[in-house]
């Protein structure tokens, strides 16, 4: 039994060895062209070679045995966990798969947005009219368990796959929520969620328009619903961006340009110079009618850019709750195999220089409460409505001092 086992130690030294030697010829072969090709150093991929001999050779459950593909996805994935950053991560082909069908609007799961901060799974936002909405999850709220599985450390897209699943299944998540010692059960079930990315109604004179996402047709939908307020003579709108976890940084751009007409929206600021930028908005797009924006802790992202470039521009108050606080940048790389990675590569600032990651927005009127389907019930629409009527009378008074002047 011990020569048997002394023969595979010497299998793995002798492979670990060969790596090495192999190596070691083609950098001697080429004066050190391949050396430098290569990612890491000679020490350091025969160290990884030895590590997958050691997997293959010794792990218990031999029809377990993650494939050559697995292992390799694997690498990179603790690659880019090694930065340190929780917005820079690999996808592998599946991963990326699931995302893009996300942004396209539809998937099946439970309808929550979530992120990683300081080490933990928060939820940054239950979209409206979905399973975790119904339940009564909130922004903020602490993933823990799924079923029972503790899902404390671990990475983003496994968490991810684990919420969702084929409709009409049930799924248990376990969440820590501020302020409260015990954690909170949410029994769920999956169904397939169709992210409806704008819903809008007239409140008496007032339009009101809630923005869920910033996803591809989401700036067409939005400019509809301000067409559909102007032509129905609203004397002003309500932007409410709250739980709205944000998307794509062009249709943020395209956003702010309803309201702002050839303003400063947002300034990039990353390590490579050509990176850094500075994003204005369209001429000749932008409604006259004034807005007030609704805001909480679930608006994130590119809520946070649009909210901020109309707070700045004095455009229109921010009203609710701070913000969460989401102000950088990712890029996505394409790799081999329709795997990809996305990079963090700048932080963004306000036209006023306002940087929002990890700080979040301050309102111009702090109002307590959260989104309430019974409209008399929600406190801070209520006070956006009262601030948004303040609005519309001081604007009717300009018109007429200026229709006096004429």
């Amino acid at each position: 039994m011990f020569k048997r086992f002394r023969d595979i130690l010497l299998g793995v030294f002798i492979g670990g060895f060969m790596v090495t030697a192999i190596i070691s010829a083609f950098a001697a072969d080429s004066g050190g062209e391949w050396s430098r090709l290569l990612p890491f150093t000679q020490h350091n991929l025969m160290t990884m070679r030895q590590v997958r001999n050691n997997i293959e050779s010794f792990f218990v459950d031999e029809n377990k045995l993650p494939d050559e593909q697995k292992l390799f996805h694997g690498s990179l994935k603790g690659m880019v966990a090694a930065v340190d950053d929780p917005y820079t991560r690999f996808l592998d082909p599946e991963q990326l798969r699931e995302e893009e069908m996300e942004m396209e609007g539809e998937y099946g799961g439970l309808g929550m947005y979530i992120g990683t901060r300081d080490g933990k799974i928060l939820v940054i936002s239950p979209i409206e009219d979905t399973p975790a909405f119904r339940a009564g999850v909130k922004p903020l709220d602490e993933i823990v368990k799924v079923d029972d599985e503790v899902v404390v450390g671990m990475d983003q897209n496994d968490v991810v796959k684990r919420l969702r699943g084929d409709p009409d299944t049930g799924v248990t998540v376990w969440m820590r929520r501020s302020g409260e010692d015990e954690l909170k059960s949410f029994d769920m079930t999956r169904e397939i969620i169709n992210i409806k990315t704008v819903r809008s109604e007239m409140m008496d004179d007032v339009a009101y328009i809630k923005l869920n996402n910033f996803h591809l047709k989401s700036a067409q939908e939005l400019s509809d619903a301000i067409d559909v307020a102007e032509s129905s003579d609203a004397g002003g709108i309500i932007l409410d961006v709250r739980n709205n976890p944000g998307g794509l940084l062009n249709v943020a751009v395209d956003v702010a340009s309803l309201f702002l007409d050839g303003e400063l929206v947002v300034s990039l600021k990353g390590r490579i110079e050509r990176i850094g930028d500075e994003l204005y908005t369209e001429r000749g797009l932008a409604t006259d009618l004034p807005v007030v924006v609704l805001m909480n802790e679930g608006s994130a992202s590119a809520s946070e850019i649009v909210a901020g470039a109309i707070q700045d521009h004095h455009r229109g108050p921010l009203v609710g709750t701070k913000s969460y606080g989401k102000g950088s940048v990712q890029s996505r790389f394409p790799l081999p195999e329709r795997a990809a990675m996305y990079i963090t590569i700048a932080r963004y600032a306000t036209p006023s220089g306002t940087i929002i990651d990890h700080k979040g927005l301050s309102p111009d009127y702090l109002v307590e409460g959260e989104p309430n389907q019974v409209t008399s019930e929600d406190k801070q629409l209520q006070r956006a409505l009262e601030v948004i009527r303040d609005a519309i009378l001081a604007e009717g008074g300009r018109n007429r001092a200026a229709s006096n002047d004429e």
